[in-house]
């Protein structure tokens, strides 16, 4: 009898859907954490604004206005509301305000427009869109 120098085309298969199985399971996993960390991001991004606006509240005894956005944390606001205070490099440690985490602008409503002495900070998420399912605001930014 002659002894089989090769593998057989079904093992060959087999070990194919073995590793396809084990392939889809980490990729699912890499892609869930990798949506977990850019949600977390954008929460951090979104306490930093947070404290920000608290900081400009405090100086100026109002927080920003809608048209003012969230630029009046880096450059004192020349539209809108006179504010009253506003320090050398503004109230964000970077010069910039920052993205969330898929890269795309927070969008701020002020007071003026929320109706009360509040404000929102909104993140389209990861479709880029406002008004979709995986819209992030502060409190509440999860994957889907």
């Amino acid at each position: 009898m002659r002894a089989s120098a090769g593998f057989t085309l079904i093992e060959i298969m087999v070990v194919v859907l073995i590793i396809a199985g084990l392939a889809s399971l980490v990729g699912v996993k890499v892609i869930g954490q990798l949506c977990r960390s850019r949600a977390e991001t954008t929460k951090v991004q979104m306490k930093n604004l947070e404290a920000g606006l608290k900081l400009f509240k405090i100086d100026n005894g109002f927080y920003p206005e809608t048209q003012q956005g969230l630029e009046a944390l880096i450059v004192a606001p020349s539209v809108g509301r006179e504010i009253k205070k506003f320090p050398t490099g503004g109230y964000l440690e970077e010069q910039d305000v920052p993205k969330d985490g898929w890269s795309n602008e927070f969008q701020y409503i002020g007071p003026d427009q929320t109706g009360d002495s509040s404000y929102q900070i909104l993140s389209p998420g990861d479709d880029g869109e406002f008004g979709s399912d995986d819209d992030c605001s502060i409190g509440n930014c999860e994957c889907p």
